[in-house]
């Protein structure tokens, strides 16, 4: 796969638009006899330091144009966060095909839901709703296939919280949270989205909750 940014880039790359050869066969992408399969475990995606994501929309999968349908492969190193966002246009349907996950969501009304996810699970995020995962494996990767009902490719309906954070004035952040201006001027500022980060070695994350 490419090199994705790291933390702060403006913007990820395009995604991979011509197939990878294996031989005489198209490794990756839509397949060039059937239009309705796309190889996606083989197709180029965005690295970034903490995982990778692999996805089929209607930019790189001609057959998905206008239905409002689209897939990702997310793999998440051991200490890999997808960083915190919300999608303003499409829900998604997250399976977890390998490894340990925990969730955090937050929805209207003061709503919030954290849990951990397992190989075999299947996690729904609504429209909007605040949230983010990660691996809780001290061992193993993780795999989740992702599925959204947007066909737009998944940087073009995804915001962050790095972004969005650093985007707020120090003394409004200060007055939000009640506490000293002079922490958050510690914080650097994100122009762009960080996607997947990976914790510092040593660093573990939350013990587990029940939802």
């Amino acid at each position: 796969m490419p090199e994705g940014p790291g933390i702060g880039a403006a913007a990820w790359p395009s995604e991979q638009t011509t197939p990878v050869s294996r031989g005489e066969q198209t490794s990756g992408g839509t397949d060039p006899d059937h239009p309705h399969l796309f190889h996606l475990a083989d197709w180029g995606g965005n690295v970034f330091p903490g995982g990778s994501l692999q996805g089929a929309n209607s930019e790189n999968w001609p057959i998905l144009v206008g239905q409002k349908g689209a897939v990702y492969l997310a793999r998440l190193a051991v200490g890999g966060i997808r960083e915190p966002h919300w999608h303003p246009s499409a829900w998604e349907i997250n399976v977890i095909l390998a490894g340990l996950s925990r969730w955090v969501f937050v929805g209207p009304n003061g709503t919030q839901d954290i849990f951990e996810a397992d190989k075999g699970d299947v996690i729904f995020a609504p429209q909007g709703h605040y949230h983010y995962f990660e691996n809780t494996s001290a061992t193993e990767e993780l795999v989740a296939l992702i599925v959204f009902n947007s066909d737009a490719a998944e940087p073009k309906d995804d915001i962050g919280i790095g972004q969005s954070l650093t985007s707020i004035p120090n003394d409004v952040l200060s007055a939000v949270l009640g506490v000293p201006v002079s922490i958050f001027e510690q914080i650097p500022t994100v122009p762009g989205r960080i996607v997947i980060v990976k914790r510092p070695d040593g660093q573990t994350g939350a013990s587990r909750s029940e939802s």
